[in-house]
């Protein structure tokens, strides 16, 4: 399977410890298999005047069922209680590999009234069904990365 990266350098040997700690899935390298998300990932560095830089990987799906893997499918109460986990430094699970959607702009605007008890869980999730989500696979472990990961290229844009 091929996924890519969006950032403003090439990354040809990702490390988790250069991460953010307190985002989505928390502490790890996020990656998609939807080359257009990644390019909407680079479009934040670009509005700061750096370069957009897709890298490119092939991912052995292997993983899936050898690593500790959790999976959402759609916005759920389960993926709405693990990101708020996550974004409060409150996440103490070790799964290897996490997949699910992205809190976009339109679905963080949601989560965020839902983190600042603007609006209860069912009227969160309620608003989140009508999202439609992307998708980001996070590597939460630098081993995973090492075995299952190759790098394959990058590109601008």
């Amino acid at each position: 399977m091929i996924i890519y990266h969006g950032s403003y350098i090439e990354v040809p040997n990702p490390d988790i410890t250069h991460s953010r700690a307190e985002v989505d899935f928390g502490r790890g390298f996020y990656t998609t298999p939807l080359r257009g998300q990644a390019a909407d990932w680079c479009n934040k560095f670009k509005l700061r005047k750096m370069n957009g830089v897709i890298s490119r990987y092939l991912f052995d799906e292997a993983a899936y069922s050898k690593c500790k893997t959790l999976k959402f499918d759609t916005y759920s109460e389960e993926w709405l209680d693990f990101v708020l986990n996550c974004r409060t430094g409150k996440d103490s699970t070790d799964y290897d590999i996490v997949i699910g959607g992205v809190a976009n702009d339109k679905v963080f605007n949601t989560v965020e009234l839902y983190f600042d008890n603007l609006i209860d869980k069912s009227e969160a999730l309620k608003r989140l069904r009508y999202e439609k989500p992307n998708l980001q696979i996070c590597f939460r472990n630098q081993n995973v990365i090492d075995k299952y990961l190759k790098f394959d290229g990058s590109e601008l844009v």
